[in-house]
């Protein structure tokens, strides 16, 4: 199958369109001329005929008969001529009549016929239908004046004029294919140049080419679509980035306790460590680090596909902050992490689902008790606003950098370039908590803390449900 250009079928189209304008001016035309103008000169024809009757009454009360033009030239040019004085049989005299123009050929189409339709002098070929006017005299129909209609003839100033029009229309209709035929070049070659351009671009984006960019020249709708390429192929770029990140940081995490767990059994196998309480713990403290990346991953799943389910009843959000803080008491001693919460006296209500509100403290807190430095602390404070209710966690040093700070809630981003697993887990916990928090219609944000470490702010409407 043979494939067309854009700019082909753009041309053809637009020269397609030209010369059916140009045809159907042609046949406009022709009709016009058939039936317009055609029309209008039959009409001084007839108006021709008209003013020559009273010369035919007046001859036929002088003669009595038509015998004295019969055959005889010269008596029939003085009748027809449109300039002859008109005499009465009692010699009265009308006035010299208004000449017509004789370009319409009415004085060789007239014909004389008798009373009984006979022809007696004029225009031998007379039509079927030809425009018949009777002579009466004294009530009594003595003969015809019969013109033939102008389109039934062939007379040489008639078939001249038709003919320069013609060649007139034909001029123009070709002087207008030809202009046609130079803007649909023009339009084809200057205004889908950036089409083809964005088009060539996305056949190397779809072969896997991410940095391709196309340069916007315009500011029209083709601009905006090479502008939309860029903004698609930046995307893509980022996301396939994004993607071979996540692939090498999963194996990553993967690999290490899957690391630990085939040392652990090695040695048991060959007798080097025995299979005792502490052997059992490393290796069920492994797989419960496996489980909880997967249980992670696996979240993060549904949330992108937005299948994980929320069960939302109204609860009281300071009783669940109050109770994870509580499970958690114990950990930041051990730390030496000083644990403080600050809250209203009245419960705060809201429309939420109280197990994934549990998940989002929990993970907050675990993140400060994993990254504040000993001898540090964390504040929980929960403050009541007319429209929503704000939770802040805000621990001490060390802190994040303002560069580091929008990128916290990325899937396995640590701000620390080492993969050291004892300062930081697999960089899943903060996303996951942004998830929950935008199922709940708020957001959660980050910034630097006024102790020195980083601050967390969670903002939850009062109208979510």
């Amino acid at each position: 199958m043979i494939r067309t250009s854009l700019s082909t079928k753009l041309f053809i189209a637009v020269l397609a369109t030209m010369i059916s304008v140009v045809l159907a001016m042609a046949v406009a035309n022709g009709v016009s001329f058939s039936r317009g103008f055609l029309g209008y000169l039959n009409e001084l024809s007839v108006q021709r005929m008209e003013s020559v009757q009273p010369r035919f009454v007046a001859a036929w009360r002088l003669h009595q008969d038509w015998n004295f033009v019969h055959d005889k030239p010269p008596a029939w040019f003085e009748l027809i001529r449109p300039d002859r004085p008109i005499n009465e049989p009692d010699g009265a005299r009308f006035g010299r009549q208004t000449p017509v123009s004789d370009l319409t050929g009415a004085v060789f189409r007239i014909t004389l016929l008798d009373a009984a339709g006979e022809r007696v002098m004029g225009y031998y070929q007379i039509s079927q239908d030809a425009i018949r006017l009777p002579i009466d005299v004294d009530g009594r129909t003595v003969g015809w004046l019969a013109m033939t209609p102008f389109q039934s003839v062939t007379e040489a100033g008639g078939q001249r004029f038709f003919h320069n029009q013609m060649v007139w229309s034909l001029a123009i209709g070709s002087l207008c294919v030809l202009l046609a035929g130079l803007i649909a070049w023009w339009v084809a070659r200057r205004l889908l140049a950036p089409v083809r351009q964005v088009a060539a671009a996305t056949h190397r984006l779809a072969a896997g080419d991410y940095a391709e960019r196309v340069h916007v020249i315009t500011d029209d709708e083709a601009g905006q679509l090479a502008r939309d390429f860029n903004l698609l192929a930046h995307t893509l770029e980022r996301n396939e980035r994004l993607r071979r990140d996540f692939m090498a940081d999963v194996s990553h995490e993967l690999r290490t306790p899957l690391s630990v767990l085939r040392g652990e059994l090695e040695a048991l196998e060959d007798g080097v460590r025995k299979p005792d309480r502490a052997a059992l713990q490393s290796l069920q403290g492994e797989v419960a680090r496996l489980g909880k990346l997967v249980d992670d991953l696996y979240e993060l799943s549904l949330t992108d596909v937005g299948a994980l389910s929320y069960r939302k009843e109204i609860i009281d959000v300071q009783e669940e902050v109050r109770r994870a803080v509580a499970s958690q008491v114990e950990r930041f001693r051990q730390r030496r992490l000083h644990l403080s919460i600050e809250a209203p006296p009245l419960a705060q209500w809201l429309a939420a689902d109280a197990d994934r509100l549990q998940q989002l403290f929990t993970n907050l807190l675990e993140n400060s008790l994993r990254y504040t430095d000993p001898g540090g602390e964390l504040r929980v404070i929960l403050n009541d606003d007319p429209t929503l209710i704000r939770i802040d966690f805000i621990d001490s040093s060390p802190g994040v950098d303002d560069q580091q700070l929008p990128r916290l809630f990325e899937r396995f981003y640590r701000t620390e370039g080492s993969r050291n697993r004892e300062s930081g887990g697999a960089g899943l916990g903060l996303a996951i908590c942004e998830s929950i928090v935008a199922a709940h219609g708020g957001t959660l944000t980050a910034q630097r803390s006024p102790l020195g470490g980083l601050w967390l702010s969670i903002r939850l409407p009062k109208g979510a449900a």
